[in-house]
């Protein structure tokens, strides 16, 4: 087995079927169009993309994978420090 191989086995078995994983992810960001998208930040977009990403890898592969919960608080944490700032700079104005 190469290299790449063995890590394609070891995400199939953390993950899922990209496939299914996959389709569970656009599902998921087809959704997130929906309702006031349009006006999120780029931070915000892209936080809610990977927390989609991320729930559809505990939906299709190993939900006890730590690591998918960890990185869904990581990038909600990331935005809410964002706008933590955004509110003390418009405080301090």
């Amino acid at each position: 087995m190469t290299v790449l191989s063995n890590i394609l086995e070891s995400r199939h078995h953390q993950h899922g079927s990209f496939a299914e994983q996959a389709a569970l992810s656009q599902q998921f960001k087809q959704i997130m169009l929906c309702g006031k998208w349009a006006g999120l930040s780029a931070a915000q977009k892209d936080a809610l993309d990977m927390i989609a990403v991320k729930i559809s890898r505990i939906l299709s592969g190993d939900p006890k994978h730590i690591d998918h919960w960890d990185d869904i608080a990581g990038y909600a944490t990331l935005v809410a420090n964002i706008l933590r700032n955004v509110e003390r700079l418009a405080e301090s104005a």
